[in-house]
């Protein structure tokens, strides 16, 4: 056995060990934030620069190897802001964690009262091809998206839900979003999705949706004005053609009192 690995060995401590998995639990999580956004692809033209640097240095590539350092040096000083959505997201989710649990608005009953008036209103705009999304509020607040539409804050009921989106009326193109029981604005602006690759069946609403399910925790539901299909998003992905009982349950399930533990707060950072 090497010295310096058997020097290793007899100072390994109890704390290192904890030291290591604290850091394997970080990593891991962060991993979570970024799994299928955009930021594993910006993650993987990064590791081409750094290995692009390692073989420079090794070839005695100097002027490739000044370039790469000078494009590192750039680069770090400018990940703070291309991935700011993601380190946004992931500083809400420390801040609130499910260490500090957020007070639930309403109960199981309002909670189910609530969506199914939604699936009443979502399921009459289908039959017709009224276009609609809806968004729902979990834990990252969507202040900045309310100030964007006109206020409300009244309760969930599909009359108003169906008036608000009224075709050729001033709130109909935007979004609503719902806090607990609750319509907190309508005609909102969302931020469009700039992934490639999706169905070119989807539009604006959808773009719209995904956009929005890949800055914050939010579950959004859309109805097509084209098919009247009823979809939802979240964590940057679209799900359709799910019958409406499918629909329900998965909305219930993303909008209920989570469990106070420390546990969930791992946990829950990638569920969908």
């Amino acid at each position: 056995m090497p010295l310096q690995v058997k020097g290793l060995i007899e100072t390994f401590r109890v704390l290192d060990f904890i030291d290591i998995v604290i850091v394997a639990g970080l990593l891991y999580y962060v991993y979570k934030l970024i799994k299928n956004t955009r930021a594993v692809t910006l993650l993987k033209g990064l590791g081409v620069l750094l290995l692009l640097n390692v073989v420079s240095r090794m070839m005695d590539l100097h002027v490739m190897n000044w370039i790469l350092e000078k494009s590192v040096t750039v680069l770090m000083v400018a990940l703070p802001i291309v991935f700011q959505p993601e380190l946004r997201r992931g500083l809400e989710h420390l801040g609130r964690g499910h260490i500090f649990t957020k007070t639930q608005e309403v109960d199981e009953m309002d909670l189910e009262s609530t969506i199914g008036e939604v699936m009443k209103a979502a399921k009459g705009m289908s039959r017709t091809n009224t276009g609609a999304l809806i968004v729902f509020e979990r834990e990252v607040g969507l202040n900045d998206y309310i100030d964007t539409g006109i206020l409300i804050d009244g309760k969930v009921t599909r009359e108003l839900l169906n008036n608000i989106f009224i075709p050729n009326t001033p709130l109909h193109d935007g979004a609503v979003i719902i806090r607990g029981n609750r319509i907190m604005a309508a005609g909102c602006l969302l931020p469009l999705t700039t992934a490639s690759g999706l169905s070119t069946e989807l539009g604006t609403r959808h773009r719209a949706a995904i956009g929005l399910s890949e800055q914050t925790d939010a579950v959004i539901l859309v109805v097509s004005e084209e098919t009247g299909k009823i979809s939802y998003t979240y964590g940057g992905h679209i799900y359709r053609n799910l019958s409406e009982d499918v629909l329900k349950d998965t909305l219930i399930s993303f909008l209920e009192k989570p469990k106070t533990s420390i546990v969930g707060f791992w946990k829950r950072g990638g569920n969908k």
